[in-house]
């Protein structure tokens, strides 16, 4: 076939090669998400695969397809009938266990807040305590060395009173000798 192709024999070539890829994708997509072990679905295909759903409903894809789920759906019997699977009852029976277990640590969590509570309740009480404690002991302390301080003030101004008194005293005898000694001068003969 070495002589020229027609345009519409070259686009029919293109479509079929484009055709082929994309069945070919197809049921490379379909083997994958049966190795995964996702659900085969015609639009889970479909999407994953980049197609149009048409096209997973093509003949020769749809059965690829189909055949997929056929297998899929026959797992969980066998599955179930070795027992890998669970049983609704076995699943409920799991789900009521859960529930006590949560029930029984919410339960666990609250006891154990309110003991933390308390126990930080009571450190802070104690730790209070004791700085009421050293406050009240730094009070008195403070109180006792004023009392001192004002006891020696009391005592600085007793001795001042005193010897303000003692000071007004010679002054008034000062004043009192003074006023002999004029009287006495103007009275001498001059």
């Amino acid at each position: 076939m070495t002589g020229k192709r027609k345009p519409s024999e070259v686009l029919a070539d293109s479509r079929r090669r484009d055709s082929r890829k994309k069945r070919a994708k197809v049921l490379a997509v379909v083997d994958q998400m049966v190795a995964r072990g996702d659900t085969v679905t015609f639009a889970a295909v479909a999407k994953e695969a980049g197609v149009s759903n048409w096209l997973v409903y093509a003949k020769g894809v749809r059965e690829h397809v189909e055949t997929a789920r056929r297998k899929q759906a026959e797992q969980p019997r066998h599955r179930a009938q070795a027992g890998l699977s669970t049983s609704t009852a076995s699943l409920r029976t799991d789900l009521e266990l859960s529930k006590q277990q949560v029930t029984a640590l919410r339960a666990e969590r609250d006891h154990l807040k309110a003991t933390l509570r308390r126990q930080l309740g009571h450190q802070l009480d104690q730790v209070g305590a004791a700085d009421l404690v050293a406050r009240v002991d730094e009070l008195t302390n403070q109180n006792n060395e004023l009392i001192g301080e004002r006891d020696v003030l009391v005592q600085q101004k007793a001795e001042l009173e005193a010897r303000l008194a003692e000071a007004e005293e010679d002054l008034a005898a000062t004043r009192s000798s003074l006023r002999r000694m004029i009287r006495s001068e103007n009275a001498a003969p001059a």
